[in-house]
């Protein structure tokens, strides 16, 4: 495992706001154990027939982390990135303050304020342009969730926003190691956030026959890999990680959670919505990633797949984990998918992922796949099926594949007492 001279990047801290629980150990004791977060939507109604089954984050008061005069001019997805990154920064005991020039932030979103949107274009034609809310652009940008990050916690380094679709929180951690590593920053607050959670997103979502249609049982709507599986859940929520140069983070006696080895990004250059049916290119960007953290398959002991639940993209993925680990190292190697916990929350789930890959390998626990009871023959990997299994792990995958082709994969490292 080379790192060529380069500056090492390591996970000091870590926040989360998920369907699953209000932090990131709630959400990790509930993905360990097969509870699902999925229930029967609450907020609005949805036409009868239509989908109303998600992942929503019950009982979040964004007053905890901001003022109410910064909630009413801020959208939801705001709040969750604010809540999940003051966690994070909270669990690093980071002074931010201290050192405000050298600490950025990266989050990824693949949709921003949608709320936001949907009230203002309802406004727009019951009252008229007149009587819109002057803030409603600022809350609905999707910039917007690092901005308030920024502004909320005194960040004053590099500051950038992802929006690509469910890649978007994979490639904000990627690029933020990247920001490290070439010196622009020392820390980086780094993940992604969604909160779509809407008619509007239920609605063309559903129109595109993208969400599970198994309205009368939430829980077991999410089966990645299951043969009866007919799409993803919509979920919201957020995770960021405190990404910190390494000597730095040794110096202020850090408590280090993980390494982030290596990092990978291709395009399928395919479709829209469908993955690369083949699986070349999301392969490509997992041989890039092992490539970058100087590993082979046979160093990797868990992947956390991206495992939708979709019919294609589970098959996609399968044949693509095939071809850049080998047929062998792929059959040997242990795989899940905590969307079957989590349902899919789109621009957040990958740094939701990382977060869980890393626990899973501090705990020495891997996390199941719930509701595979009928394994697809065309998904035939060990995708630890419906109970979690103890295991020692040293290195795993992330993988985040999002629409329109973006693959964003991620190499981590365990940090053991002696490192």
């Amino acid at each position: 495992m080379s790192t060529n001279g380069r500056r090492r990047v390591v996970i000091s801290g870590m926040g989360a706001v998920t369907p699953n629980g209000h932090t990131i150990a709630e959400t990790w004791a509930n993905i360990r154990a097969g509870r699902s977060g999925i229930a029967h939507v609450e907020g609005f109604d949805m036409p009868e027939g239509t989908v109303n089954i998600a992942g929503q984050v019950k009982n979040f008061d964004p007053t905890e982390y901001l003022d109410k005069r910064t909630v009413r001019k801020t959208d939801r997805f705001a709040h969750l990135a604010v809540a999940a990154a003051s966690q994070a920064v909270a669990d690093a005991d980071l002074d931010i303050a201290a050192d405000a020039a050298r600490i950025g932030c990266s989050m990824g979103t693949g949709i921003g304020g949608l709320r936001t949107q949907e009230v203002a274009h309802a406004k727009l034609f019951e009252a008229g342009p007149d009587r819109l809310n002057p803030f409603w652009v600022t809350a609905l940008i999707a910039n917007m969730g690092a901005a308030e990050v920024s502004m909320a916690l005194g960040t004053r380094g590099p500051l950038t926003t992802e929006c690509t679709a469910c890649a978007a929180s994979g490639m904000s951690l990627g690029n933020a190691t990247m920001y490290i590593r070439a010196g622009m920053a020392d820390v980086m607050l780094a993940g992604g956030v969604e909160a779509p959670i809407a008619p509007l997103a239920l609605g063309g979502f559903g129109t595109m026959r993208a969400l599970s249609r198994r309205l009368d049982d939430p829980e077991g709507a999410s089966r990645p890999f299951d043969a009866g599986r007919d799409g993803f859940i919509l979920s919201e929520g957020s995770a960021v990680l405190i990404l910190e140069e390494l000597e730095r983070a040794r110096a202020r006696g850090a408590r280090i959670y993980a390494e982030i080895l290596g990092y990978g990004m291709s395009s399928d250059a395919h479709h829209v919505t469908e993955p690369d049916p083949v699986g070349t290119n999301p392969a490509r960007a997992m041989t890039m990633a092992m490539q970058d953290a100087g590993v082979t398959p046979a160093d990797i002991g868990y992947v956390n797949a991206h495992g939708t639940s979709t019919p294609a993209g589970d098959a996609a993925e399968t044949r693509a984990l095939k071809i850049a680990l080998g047929d062998e190292e792929a059959a040997r190697i242990p795989i899940s998918s905590t969307k079957s916990e989590t349902g899919h929350l789109l621009g957040a789930t990958g740094a939701v992922e990382v977060a869980v890959t890393t626990l899973a390998m501090r705990d020495g626990f891997l996390p199941p796949t719930i509701n595979l009871t009928d394994p697809d023959p065309e998904c035939d990997l060990d995708y630890i099926p419906n109970v979690g299994r103890e295991a020692d792990v040293k290195v795993a995958v992330s993988n985040s594949f999002g629409f329109g082709g973006h693959n964003a994969v991620l190499v981590v490292r365990r940090w053991d007492d002696g490192d």
